[in-house]
């Protein structure tokens, strides 16, 4: 299987090593690359076929009201990869000189501006290309495993997690410089990088219940690594409760949604980050003000976001820490056009410590790690 995967990797990777100018060439690399490695693992892997699919113990984590490995629950994710695999490989074509023109409906040259840019040119290949592959990867590892794999197969979750949490951040950072050090937005870039952070939320309660089963086996006295590798059983849990494929839509909607729920303060706290993101254009401002509101509603909208999922809803607080910073910039740094801009830019500070403290509603549970959730109460 090593030399199969290896293949299919180089078939993914070869057009762009060598800035092929075939869009054809890339197209075929694209697709062959992506089924080898599709072939190779899944199928191998499928529910079933394997000695850990056959292990005993539950569907559901112990204390769990949801397995957070159901193939609903994977949806989200691999419909937001989807998603960011066509924006990067589009943004790649351009790159790669297949199109002669990069749409964007709202910053005109912008997404030209942005993938030609020398941050974007300091990568050795295409970095959109390169953006594709992982979105290919990540929807192809969405797909392995049953809805235990949880606890069989947990070097696949934290695969999983390692590409898109790691990358999350390296998505916002590209968010984050754009109008700061090109001078401009690109949006098709920021449909890319919501689509990958749009996927921690719904990957953290997985990676949480492998946390869980971990932990469980070590005190148990088993060898973790046999467990990391090739998973293991576990005592008391429950079958999976959830719907199966000809259930109503709306059920099974709201079964992809468990663990991810919407509370208004949320909302309303990524409504002010998206705004600060923004005041070069609602506010004119410039310079070391116009860079912090950037940065900060940047990373204000990240952590409303993640804080969706249950499991991850203590980091709203950190919100509190942007919120403070934004009432004290306007006293510290330069380039607000009017006095009417500070106090607006104080006042969204006030308003996101404000909305920062409300827990929201936590539909589920989740054994020990309630208590997290939960935190400081």
């Amino acid at each position: 299987m090593g030399q199969r995967l290896f293949a299919g990797g180089w078939l993914l990777f070869a057009p762009l090593v060598f800035w092929t100018p075939l869009a054809s060439a890339y197209a075929n690399s694209t697709f062959v690359g992506g089924m080898v490695i599709a072939l190779s693992v899944l199928i191998p892997m499928m529910p079933g076929m394997s000695m850990s699919g056959m292990m005993g113990g539950p569907d559901v984590p112990p204390g769990w009201s949801y397995t957070p490995s159901s193939w609903l629950q994977r949806y989200p994710v691999a419909v937001m990869a989807l998603i960011g695999f066509f924006v990067a490989r589009y943004m790649g074509a351009y790159q790669l000189g297949h199109i002669d023109r990069a749409w964007d409906p709202f910053f005109g040259l912008g997404t030209q501006t942005i993938i030609t840019s020398d941050a974007s040119k300091a990568w050795p290949i295409a970095d959109g290309g390169l953006g594709a592959v992982v979105y290919m990867l990540e929807l192809v590892m969405t797909f392995m495993g049953g809805k235990t794999r949880w606890r069989t197969m947990p070097w696949m979750v934290l695969a999983l997690a390692v590409l898109v949490l790691p990358l999350g951040g390296v998505s916002i950072y590209f968010i984050i410089i754009q109008p700061i050090v090109i001078g401009t937005w690109c949006t098709i870039c920021l449909i890319a990088g919501l689509a990958m952070v749009i996927m921690i939320p719904y990957s953290l309660d997985e990676f949480v219940a492998l946390g869980q089963f971990l932990v469980d086996a070590r005190r148990k006295g088993k060898p973790f690594w046999r467990a990391f590798w090739t998973g293991d059983a576990m005592e008391s849990g429950m079958a999976d409760p959830a719907s199966g494929p000809g259930a109503p839509l709306g059920d099974m909607i709201r079964q992809a949604a468990q663990g991810v729920t919407l509370p208004w303060a949320l909302l309303a706290s990524g409504a002010v980050g998206l705004w600060f993101m923004f005041t070069r254009i609602s506010f004119g401002t410039s310079g070391q003000m116009a860079n912090s509101d950037h940065l900060t509603g940047a990373l204000v909208v990240t952590f409303a976001i993640i804080a969706f999922a249950e499991v991850a809803r203590p980091l709203r607080f950190i919100n509190i820490a942007f919120g403070l910073w934004l009432i004290a910039a306007p006293w510290l740094l330069t380039g607000n056009a009017t006095p009417f801009a500070d106090w607006a830019g104080m006042a969204g500070g006030v308003l996101l410590i404000a909305l920062s403290i409300p827990r929201g509603r936590i539909a589920n549970s989740y054994a020990g790690w309630d208590r997290v959730m939960y935190w400081p109460m």
